[in-house]
């Protein structure tokens, strides 16, 4: 469980955060939605220490992460898994050394026991027998997996994942979303999912985040995302005339 508490975050004279309150619950996707410019990487990078608050409270399981000191904070950062919006493989890497390099920084780990956790991290992602293929011969899809191989290979409590269905087609998306939910679930961790995708929203969804101009104005599922009277969140959801139809028809104009 991660908490943020009253949270502001200015850069000059742009307050870019403000007052946030928001509670990422364990063992379900928390996704955080909004416009680009809204806060939510700004949030995220507070939340991972990136950048450091003005005021508020982040804590992890109760531990107060922004006001550690440099060594504490890594030894929480060894409990995140992160997975990047373009995957950031290492190009020169295999898959298997890819998914090895945390392992390689942060634990004691023998060679036999990293492989043997590389071993299972591709098989929990479908993707057994690609240890020595490169980057360059996988597919976007496969890439994306491999990411999330890497970052569950540590054994993270914690998992941020920034846009993953990012450059993706519609059935691969609905892949990776339903791999990052039965991760979430089967590892019981915290994750936060940052996505513009509402194909995302509506699929794994359990716990949403809508910030608007810095200011936290919605919460709630997806199963009620679709009802909400939140006139921002509408205009953010309806975006499209499509969408606008789908309304329609919901709320029977």
């Amino acid at each position: 469980m991660i908490e943020v508490k009253s949270l502001y975050k200015s850069f000059g004279d742009n307050d870019v955060l403000k007052n946030i309150d928001i509670l990422f619950e364990q063992g379900v996707p928390n996704l955080i939605i909004g416009a680009s410019g809204s806060g939510k990487t700004t949030l995220t990078k507070c939340i991972v220490g990136l950048h450091d608050p003005d005021e508020g409270m982040i804590s992890y399981d109760g531990r107060i992460f922004n006001k550690m000191n440099r060594k504490e904070k890594k030894e929480i950062r060894k409990e995140i898994g992160f997975l990047f919006q373009g995957s950031a493989l290492f190009d020169s890497m295999t898959v298997a050394e890819n998914i090895m390099f945390p392992l390689r920084m942060f634990s004691h780990m023998s060679n036999k026991e990293m492989l043997d956790r590389v071993e299972y991290c591709l098989e929990r992602v479908d993707l057994k027998g690609t240890n020595n293929l490169m980057p360059s011969e996988l597919s976007g899809g496969m890439k994306k997996r491999v990411g999330i191989a890497r970052a569950i290979s540590f054994k993270p409590k914690y998992l941020f994942c920034d846009e993953p269905n990012s450059g993706l087609d519609p059935h691969t998306s609905l892949t990776i979303d339903k791999l990052i939910k039965d991760i979430t679930h089967e590892l019981n961790i915290t994750t936060i999912v940052i996505t513009h995708d509402m194909n995302s929203v509506l699929e794994i969804g359990e716990r949403l985040s809508f910030i608007y101009e810095g200011k936290m104005l919605w919460k709630g599922t997806n199963k009620e995302i679709l009802r909400t009277d939140c006139i921002e969140l509408t205009d953010f959801i309806y975006a499209s005339e499509y969408m606008k139809e789908v309304r329609r028809h919901l709320i029977g104009e």
